[in-house]
């Protein structure tokens, strides 16, 4: 598999460049997640990183690549709004 030097900007790995495997397009996956365990044992602390453009060229504007950003609030979770889990409203 592939993997690219990928820059993080923020939180606790600001500065750091690390391989990250890409996916089958070429691309970086769209969410990074480092999980940091507690060193009292309790529950581990999961930071985010959210997948952004690195910047782009003057000219052709063309993307140069990509940096992971720091996102504080976590990862936004969505849920699946399926047809058939909706009530019908029919009796």
């Amino acid at each position: 598999m592939k993997s690219e030097n990928t820059p993080f900007r923020g939180g606790p790995l600001d500065g750091r460049v690390l391989p990250i495997l890409l996916g089958p397009t070429g691309h970086p996956p769209k969410w990074y997640e480092v999980p940091v365990p507690s060193p009292d044992g309790g529950p581990a602390t999961v930071y985010a990183y959210r997948r952004a453009p690195a910047g782009y060229t003057r000219r052709l504007g063309l993307q140069r690549g990509w940096v992971y950003e720091y996102a504080p609030e976590g990862r936004e979770r969505r849920t699946l709004n399926w047809p058939w889990t909706r009530p019908s409203g029919r009796d």
